[in-house]
């Protein structure tokens, strides 16, 4: 089975026209293959009636399952809850607004039926302005810089995995546009496909200028979580043996001065250390790198020691969900 999950954000407007386009294509309509899915949408806290209408959708097909949110917690939290709730052994992630194309989904199978465990979509002509084009682009290169891969649209809203994906990598924060890289960093086969990019129809964009500086925090965790994860003291023990090494020295390079101007023989008189800016540098270069070396050690414990933590996220109401 497939199971088609929807994050929904006061996307009221859209909703009817989504179900029926995705309906067409499961029946098999145009291309006589059809698909069995069930279409879970999440409402993560929507104030325009969204909910209404997945009630609606739900009452009239079977095939149509709704989760709703107390509030808003997010497109990350949304798509978490949608995909602990999928039956189906093919996830596939698609947008609410309508610019990504659900004609696109048997495509996405087909490739998976390659031998691939993630088909991540490739906006390659966004409808989309000038200012969330361009910084884009760039952020899609520094994370094929720094993850190792090469995708040209990591954050496109559509994209189809297996369910070993989801069951081997957490989703929080605004992790969900890095699944390719965090099932790559694990193993899966990772690739992507061109997709059909459409205007937007309906309301407007819900991310501003913050979603960069955002992503970019998110690509550094990220980057820390696939490459250190497990041993969070390969990287913050580092950092701390370099800081102690250059506080060390420093001090220790004070102390000979100390002794050449202080001790008979007098070899060589040099100012005198309290004043000078290298003491206080080489103390703090000491005390970061014991901070740093103790906050390994402690990763370390939390690594060895903790399993997952609780979900973030609150759900008020389940539709169509058996049991």
């Amino acid at each position: 089975m497939l199971t088609i999950v929807i994050p929904v954000f006061n996307e009221a407007d859209s909703l009817r026209e989504l179900y029926g386009e995705i309906s067409s294509v499961c029946t098999g309509l145009g291309t006589g293959h059809t698909i069995d899915a069930e279409i879970i949408f999440v409402d993560d806290g929507s104030s325009d009636g969204a909910w209404q209408i997945v009630n609606d959708l739900a009452s009239q097909d079977a095939r149509v399952r709704g989760i709703r949110f107390r509030r808003n917690f997010g497109k990350a939290a949304a798509l978490s809850a949608g995909l602990q709730a999928a039956s189906g052994e093919i996830l596939c992630m698609l947008d609410a607004d309508l610019q990504d194309d659900p004609a696109e989904i048997p495509a996405f199978l087909a490739k998976l039926a390659e031998g691939f465990d993630v088909v991540n979509g490739w906006k390659r002509r966004r409808h989309d302005p000038w200012h969330k084009v361009y910084p884009s682009r760039v952020f899609n290169y520094l994370v094929g810089r720094l993850t190792g891969l090469p995708l040209h649209d990591h954050n496109c809203g559509l994209k189809c995995f297996r369910r070993e994906v989801v069951d081997e990598i957490r989703l929080y924060g605004e992790l969900h546009r890095f699944i390719p890289v965090l099932a790559h960093a694990r193993g899966f086969k990772v690739t992507e496909l061109e997709v059909h990019h459409r205007p937007r129809k309906f309301g407007h964009s819900k991310y501003g200028v913050h979603r960069f500086l955002r992503g970019f925090l998110d690509l550094l965790t990220v980057k820390f979580l696939t490459g250190y994860g497990q041993r969070p003291q390969h990287v913050l023990g580092a950092l701390g043996l370099a800081f102690f090494g250059l506080g060390a020295c420093g001090l220790l390079l004070l102390a000979v001065e100390w002794l050449l101007t202080n001790v008979p023989p007098y070899i060589v008189k040099f100012p005198p250390i309290g004043p000078r800016p290298l003491l206080a540098y080489s103390v703090v270069s000491l005390l970061l790198g014991g901070q740093l070396l103790s906050l390994g050690f402690l990763a370390e414990l939390i690594v060895a020691y903790t399993g997952r933590d609780a979900s973030h996220y609150s759900i008020a109401e389940r539709k169509n969900f058996p049991g």
